[in-house]
């Protein structure tokens, strides 16, 4: 049995916890417990500033007393529940009571937060409470940057003391990967102006007292990180919102939503009904339950997983409370000041999922100890900090968090349900994420779109086919691993493969596919050639020129002078057709290109939003005179389907289907394609006879009814086949065997990543966004201005032609980069000219065309006072150009177009390239 009480003994159970509160807070937790007596705001306040989340009382298993609705503790309700409210929001955690504070904040009323046990009893009690902006991508940073600005000023607001500190934070680099990912990360924060410093070990040993450098390559210093007390915070979030008139309610569960004709109506509790216009679900671990209990189900894709961390009781010489938070993520770990010694915690490469049926506790408890499962953990706690050798043991917490398929929060609308909202899935971010996206989130309610693109954060990018218990319990023992894995460009989930597949997956598999997932769906990255060393293939992880180049560099030259197949079956198809003009009515509001075309023609068009920006990227084809055949990307599945639904009259002569799973998607690039697709169709497919941007019903080899259209997403000559699934098969074999004398082969996303952005043709997800306009990316060829259509968006885009547009999409070539010794650039790297930062990359990749590394972006004027500057060609033109890689700088050459001229001509030096603009699309 264990025994000993020092974190380098061999036996280490803790002994039994006490925690002295003094008289008054003594008899204030006492009326807490038992349920009788009133406790005063004034004795509250007193209780939380000297009692600790960690602390407990003898004898319970509580850790935290939050006041009964504020007030009143004796009665279990005091007041009884509205009949109706505007918005009701379930859950009293820090991300619901900041959801409340915030739509309180914006001129809500009637807003009622509603708590099945007590104010901070679920995951918000046993928060390490650090909050950190060293998080993956940059809207997550803002949100925590949002979050640590909104703590510290809390405590002024409110009164209520919420224990910040700005303590600063350490990021630790064992190895020059992790370096390298530490130096990237803080490019990207200064771009969105968080400060930040790359250091030497030797710093590290002057900014952190305990921390064994010896080992260290380097670190990231932020110093603006900061400490809070978890349900301080929370409470204080609670006060601010009742000022505002939120009416709170804890001991009351939400056991049903209502619905009707789609549309939040109300929810049924333990205590009566409300009636109400919005629903929010913050239940936190039970917000996949809760998602379930409603008349239309909600998929709410996360998943409990056992987080542990170690407490110890003061240090001989007592921590500081300002001492730097540690993160040593090669160790696995985390550590901060507690009380005069130290909170450790980390996560491990074997999670313990829990909570796999069912909302089994009313309130999340401190779970089972399991010292055997942390020791690896403590064993790099100890490597790190070796002094903390004799230090003693308060207690290992063992508490849940909930966690998501890709390590994002999940936000927004929901998909089935209008006026259903959820945030949830914080990721064991639990107090860097809730200030922003609790912000953000009331701003989208407010005013129908959030003041951040939060895309990657989207309840929309999932799909009901993420929703199944055992995918995400299989995920998530994955993704909490992979919080403190070194993640390099272009890494893959391993678990819940297989979800969603081609009918060629099989035979593409034997070919040397490796692949990728995109929304459940395998997609080829590239195919390796007989003979190559796979196993070293696959595990190859690196910033710089990967194993892969040669191969994908051989899979575009096929595209350029032979003929490649790409099966692209996982693109989002859906038909929209009507028996008289409304599908085609409904797409002329919703386009901003014209759709008014002939029967057969191809339309590159985009959903706008009422700013003007990409809801939606997508070609439209019209199959007939009242049927269209819409084509978005992967992941706009369920965001794509959504955004139609809301505008879609209710008429039941106009019918909207999702046939993705209907046809397979065959991508035939290369200027043999025509050649292929001739013999096999036995009609001529030149562009006199088969016009660009044209599609035809025809047959390829035996298979009739074969949707073929003169477009390649790529700008290189070819055709996509929409195949119905079950030729699929034939058709490809078919096309296989006559391309043999074309020199076909199979080629994959790399390639077609390669070939598209050395044509400068923006991809949403990654270029555009709800906040990027047609203007803004050269694309006002595609929106119909001179009809007399009123499409959604047009105002904005008027006026923004009026007034001119702040930044511009371009186009940036590498030059004095060598690709074989140099850093690549990936994605997020800042943009400078003639010294300024001006901008950020969206996606980039090597031309083996140009042979140099092409980035695409989104450049503005530094700002002025007054006015955002407004972007002229000659800003673009005649500035000098650099991209930062990690912290170094490379010159390169800025265009607002293509480099089209190069494309003209087989492969030159790059000593003799002639860089010219043209104007194309």
């Amino acid at each position: 049995m264990l025994s000993s009480t020092k974190l380098g003994g061999v036996e280490r159970r803790p002994p039994v916890i006490s925690q002295t509160l003094g008289k008054e807070g003594g008899r204030a937790m006492r009326c807490c417990v038992r349920g009788s007596g009133a406790l005063s705001p004034a004795l509250l306040r007193q209780v939380l500033s000297n009692a600790s989340c960690w602390g407990a009382v003898p004898g319970r298993r509580v850790l935290w007393f939050s006041p009964r609705h504020l007030g009143t503790v004796g009665e279990p309700h005091p007041t009884p529940l509205p009949s109706q409210a505007r918005v009701v929001i379930c859950g009293g955690g820090i991300v619901g009571t900041s959801v409340a504070y915030h739509l309180a904040k914006l001129g809500w009323t009637e807003i009622v937060l509603l708590e099945q046990g007590r104010l901070g009893a679920g995951t918000t009690r046993l928060c390490a409470g650090i909050v950190s902006v060293a998080k993956p991508i940059s809207i997550e940073s803002k949100m925590a940057d949002y979050s640590n600005a909104l703590y510290e000023r809390l405590e002024e607001e409110t009164g209520v003391k919420t224990g910040y500190v700005k303590t600063g934070s350490l990021c630790l680099a064992q190895n020059q990967d992790r370096f390298l990912s530490l130096k990237r990360l803080a490019s990207r924060l200064k771009v969105i102006g968080i400060s930040c410093n790359v250091i030497k070990p030797k710093e590290v040993a002057k900014l952190h007292p305990l921390v064994n450098i010896h080992d260290l390559a380097g670190a990231l210093h932020l110093p603006g990180d900061a400490v809070v007390s978890p349900p301080d915070v929370n409470h204080a979030l609670a006060v601010a919102a009742a000022s505002h008139g939120v009416q709170i309610h804890e001991r009351t569960a939400v056991n049903h939503v209502l619905v009707e004709k789609g549309r939040v109506t109300g929810v049924e509790t333990d205590r009566g009904s409300i009636e109400c216009e919005y629903f929010i679900n913050c239940a936190g671990q039970w917000a996949y339950e809760l998602g379930q209990a409603s008349e239309v189900k909600v998929s709410v894709p996360l998943h409990g997983c056992e987080h542990f961390y170690l407490l110890t009781k003061p240090l001989q010489q007592p921590l500081p409370a300002n001492t730097p938070v540690v993160m040593d993520m090669d160790g696995r770990i985390y550590v901060r000041a507690w009380q005069g010694g130290i909170l450790s915690g980390g996560f491990e490469k074997n999670p313990k999922p829990i909570f796999t049926e069912g909302r089994n506790q009313l309130e999340i408890q401190n779970m089972q100890e399991d010292w055997d499962h942390f020791e690896p953990m403590l064993s790099a706690l100890l490597r790190r900090m070796p002094a903390l050798e004799s230090c003693e043991i308060h207690q290992l917490v063992n508490c849940p968090e909930s966690f998501t398929p890709d390590m994002r929060c999940l936000m927004g609308e929901t998909p089935s349900v209008s006026g259903y909202f959820v945030l949830a899935g914080m990721n064991s971010s639990g107090l860097s994420f809730p200030g922003g996206a609790g912000k953000y989130l009331a701003e989208w309610m407010t005013y129908g779109y959030p003041s951040g693109n939060v895309w990657p954060l989207e309840i929309k990018r999932f799909g009901n086919l993420q929703s199944s218990r055992t995918f995400l319990r299989h995920r998530v023992m994955e993704v909490m691993p992979l919080l403190y894995e070194l993640k390099v460009p272009r890494w893959d989930f391993q678990t819940g493969r297989q979800l969603r597949t081609s009918p060629l997956y099989d035979r593409l598999d034997t070919q040397g596919a490796r692949w990728m997932e995109k929304h459940g769906f395998e997609r080829a990255k590239y195919f390796v050639p007989a003979g190559k060393d796979l196993l070293s293939l696959d595990q190859s992880k690196t910033f710089y020129k990967p194993d892969w180049f040669d191969i994908v560099g051989s899979e575009v030259k096929c595209c350029k002078e032979a003929v490649c197949v790409i099966d692209m079956s996982s693109f989002t198809k859906f038909e929209l057709s009507s028996t008289g003009d409304q599908a085609l009515e409904l797409l002329q509001h919703l386009c901003a290109n014209d759709l008014d075309v002939p029967v057969g023609h191809i339309v590159h068009t985009g959903m706008l939003n009422e700013r003007g920006g990409y809801e939606n990227d997508c070609s439209v084809v019209r199959i007939s005179k009242n049927s269209f055949f819409i084509i978005s990307p992967t992941d706009q599945q369920v965001h794509c389907w959504a955004w139609i639904k809301k505008h879609m009259p209710n008429d039941p002569h106009l019918h909207l289907e999702d046939v993705s799973w209907k046809y397979t998607a065959l991508n035939l690039i290369g200027p043999r394609a025509m050649d292929v697709l001739s013999e096999l169709s036995y009609v001529s497919m030149t562009p006199e006879h088969f016009p660009s941007l044209f599609c035809k019903e025809m047959s390829v080899g035996y298979a009739n009814g074969i949707r073929v259209m003169s477009m390649t997403h790529t700008g290189e000559p070819g055709f996509m086949l929409y195949v119905p699934i079950e030729y699929a098969l034939h058709v490809y074999n078919e096309v296989m065997s006559v391309g043999q004398k074309y020199g076909i082969r199979n080629a994959g996303y790399y390639a077609l990543r390669s070939l598209r952005i050395e044509k400068f043709f923006a991809f949403w997800g990654q270029d555009l966004d709800t906040f990027t306009t047609p203007l803004e990316c050269g694309r006002e060829f595609r929106v119909k201005f001179d009809k007399d259509t009123n499409f959604i968006g047009r105002e904005a885009l008027l006026q923004q032609r009026q007034d001119g547009v702040s930044r511009r999409f371009i186009m940036l070539v590498l030059e004095d980069h060598d690709t074989e010794l140099d850093l690549w650039p990936w994605w997020g790297e800042p943009v400078y000219r003639n010294g300024e930062l001006v901008g950020v990359t969206t996606s980039s990749a090597y031309s083996y065309t140009l042979e140099r590394h092409v980035c695409l972006g989104f450049v503005s004027p530094p700002s002025q006072p007054g006015a955002p500057g407004i972007i002229t060609p000659d800003f673009i033109n005649r500035g000098d150009y650099e991209v930062d890689i990690a912290g170094q700088r490379y010159p390169a050459k800025a265009k607002l177009y293509p480099f089209s001229s190069l494309f003209t001509q087989q492969r030159r030096r790059k000593d003799d390239m002639e860089l010219s603009n043209f104007q194309g699309k």
